[in-house]
């Protein structure tokens, strides 16, 4: 298709220039499409997963038989986002570092760019499959990641991992 309108650049969430593939702990949010019924629901202090959140923390905790220098860390499925740490253990080794640089339509195996969408995409399919779908979207298209710097760093966002099924339980209750 020619168009004589330019197209609009997509815009990337990423650090410019930065190796994804380097050893450390990635702090990860994805957000659900709105069409997508609740992945949880919080009941007082207590996180309760629906069949959709069971499937994306199954998907989560199954990452690291598919993506060897990877560990899924700590994560909690919210009723609309996810949270997740992701540890990337040990950096593919031999591999130049423009190759290491990942690109609109280039994945760098390993990647956390790569890690994800494939965490997505396996949640998606599993999701589509029980509902009786094959093209119903999940996940909202883009997710936020921050590189975790130091380990004071990684202590507040497991905490605050931890207790953010609580925290939504008070917002909720001082609203209601």
């Amino acid at each position: 298709m020619h168009t004589d309108f330019p197209l609009p650049k997509r815009r990337s969430l990423r650090i410019p220039g930065y190796d994804y593939t380097t050893p450390g702990a990635y702090f990860i949010t994805l957000c659900v499409d709105s069409s997508v019924l609740p992945l949880s629901l919080v009941e007082d202090d207590t996180l309760l997963l629906t069949w959709a959140g069971e499937i994306v923390a199954r998907c989560w905790t199954a990452n690291g038989e598919h993506f060897p220098l990877a560990e899924p860390g700590e994560y909690v499925v919210m009723p609309d986002h996810f949270h997740a740490l992701l540890y990337i253990v040990r950096a593919r080794h031999a591999v130049p570092v423009q190759e290491r640089m990942e690109t609109f339509g280039r994945p760098v195996p390993g990647s956390v760019p790569t890690i994800i969408r494939s965490f997505k995409s396996a949640v998606t399919r599993e999701i589509n499959r029980r509902r009786g779908t094959s093209d119903g979207s999940v996940w909202k298209r883009n997710y936020y990641e921050h590189v975790v710097r130091g380990e004071p760093e990684l202590r507040r966002i497991r905490e605050y991992i931890l207790n953010n099924p609580a925290s939504l339980a008070i917002k909720r209750s001082a609203s209601g």
